[in-house]
């Protein structure tokens, strides 16, 4: 048994990234995640491939989030569905991220309308990415999939879009249900173009979808019928149909997600000169230059520093010369949720903008799906735990069959040494309190450890083939699944014993 914990009606606001293979500077197609939430679990595991006899599936709802990792006994199962007769073995993240066959998903929510929400359904979010991973090998299986089940058994979430990448493309689909008492959902996905890349960050993005163009559109069939039920659009107008706004109008003004759109952009194409202010970009850009999953990491670090959306330049002190400069004590994360009394450029966080970093972000990842190689070496997550400005991330061969014990122990019940996530959150926690000066001691860390796996990435990913072709699949899996532990040990060890540092070299000093 496996369980996805979910907590229903929880907007949680994530960003997600997408990138086609021939906007990768590595020709990976790539998707993101940062799961930024305060109450998801923090542990992770891995899901084996499992045959079936013909035993039911059962779906999960909500788990009390105190319970340690693998607890199902307050799982609450709200229904059953036909089990398949093989299941894919897959990375189980709170949301879950890819499986063997290179299937990756990134996540962010956008509410959509209330009047649309059944409650009782069956599907949330989460549990649709499990399903995914567990049976579909492409992104448009999965789409399939996802319209196949919410059609019979309903959907449950607010309005999500799931970011789908496979070996070859990737695709944006956004969800919601159909009615409070309706069971089914509508749905639009559009594909981002092979040589661009995508964003999605809490708001809709699609706008005119066509049917009639399949390799780029698709869509659930009350897409339309569903908008002129409920008075949200007339066809007979003569204006056109745009999901975003029939179905998330509210997403359109929000500056939070907007603003995070147009940083996104903005650095992968600053040719292009978007307007910062802008209610709408395109749906996907080229990148000036093809980009690395180095550069993904940079966007998910970003916090607007150097932009005129900084909002720590307005917290400043007095330098030994009389100098008014930026305070130490400044970091970006305080904002509207943190400290109300810095409401800046029209309020941050429930009231207005928010950076790409987070400091209540559980994990992120970035993935990179590879056609050219085996699914078991091809497949590869970048992980991340807490917040993205502030830590390293750990390489994950999805043809993997563990992960330190450490990775599967939820810190949400309190801090916790046994806990990996929690080796990443106090540092980044003390880090935010001298922001200025103690990001400095972080990098020191966690950059000479993520250059050293892009560094030996392609020779532990040559040794990997090696092995595949002259010992077998199972001998490829356990020297990456040696490869990705030992790292992950590593990177844990070497975070505790940046804590500590940072506790003992601050102490008195803040």
């Amino acid at each position: 048994m496996m369980l996805m914990l979910a907590v229903s009606g929880t907007a949680f606001p994530c960003t997600s990234i997408m990138v086609g293979k021939k906007a990768s500077r590595s020709g990976s197609v790539m998707t993101s995640h940062t799961c930024d939430s305060r109450v998801v679990r923090t542990w992770i595991d891995i899901q084996p491939h499992k045959k079936h006899q013909g035993e039911k599936c059962p779906v999960y709802m909500e788990m009390d989030l105190t319970e340690a990792a693998h607890d199902f006994s307050k799982a609450r199962i709200v229904g059953e569905i036909p089990q398949a007769e093989e299941t894919f073995g897959y990375i189980n993240s709170a949301y879950p991220c890819m499986n063997e066959y290179q299937l990756a998903i990134g996540e962010s929510t956008f509410t959509g309308r209330e009047e649309l929400q059944n409650k009782d359904a069956m599907f949330h979010c989460s549990e649709l990415c499990r399903l995914i991973l567990e049976r579909a090998k492409t992104a448009r299986e999965a789409i399939r999939l996802v319209d196949e089940l919410t059609r019979k058994y309903g959907y449950n979430d607010a309005g999500e879009c799931l970011t789908i990448a496979d070996r070859k493309e990737v695709w944006q689909l956004e969800i919601m249900g159909c009615g409070k008492e309706q069971i089914g959902a509508v749905w639009a996905a559009q594909r981002v173009p092979d040589d661009q890349i995508g964003v999605c960050a809490n708001g809709s993005r699609i706008r005119e979808i066509d049917p009639d163009n399949p390799d780029y559109f698709m869509a659930s069939e009350n897409v339309f019928s569903l908008a002129e039920e409920m008075g949200w659009w007339d066809s007979k107008s003569g204006k056109p149909f745009e999901f975003c706004y029939v179905y998330n109008p509210e997403g359109r003004k929000s500056m939070a997600s907007r603003r995070r759109e147009w940083r996104v952009f903005d650095l992968v194409a600053p040719s292009l000169k978007l307007d910062p202010n802008a209610e709408n970009y395109p749906f996907s850009v080229k990148p000036d230059k093809p980009v690395s999953v180095q550069d993904i990491m940079a966007i998910f670090r970003d916090t607007f520093e150097a932009t005129e959306f900084d909002m720590t330049k307005f917290i400043v002190v007095e330098d030994e010369n009389g100098k008014m400069v930026k305070s130490p004590y400044a970091n970006p994360f305080m904002d509207y949720d943190m400290m109300p009394l810095f409401k800046i450029n029209g309020g941050w966080g429930k009231l207005g903008e928010r950076c790409i970093a987070r400091y209540y972000c559980t994990y992120v990842t970035v993935t990179q799906s590879r056609d050219w190689l085996p699914d078991p070496i091809g497949g590869l997550v970048w992980l991340g735990y807490d917040n993205p400005a502030m830590t390293a991330y750990a390489p994950l061969y999805c043809g993997i069959s563990h992960l330190p014990d450490s990775f599967k122990v939820c810190g949400r019940p309190g801090f916790n040494r046994d806990c990996a996530w929690w080796a990443f959150n106090r540092v980044a926690d003390l880090s935010a309190q001298k922001w200025g000066v103690m990001r400095c001691d972080v990098e020191e860390v966690w950059k000479p450890i993520e250059d050293k796996a892009f560094a030996d990435q392609q020779a532990v990913e040559a040794e990997a083939l090696k092995i595949y072709y002259n010992q077998g699949e199972e001998e490829a899996g356990r020297f990456l699944t040696d490869y990705s532990s030992t790292f992950c040990e590593d990177i844990v060890a070497r975070y505790w014993d940046l804590g500590d540092h940072l506790w003992s070299k601050y102490t008195g000093k803040f």
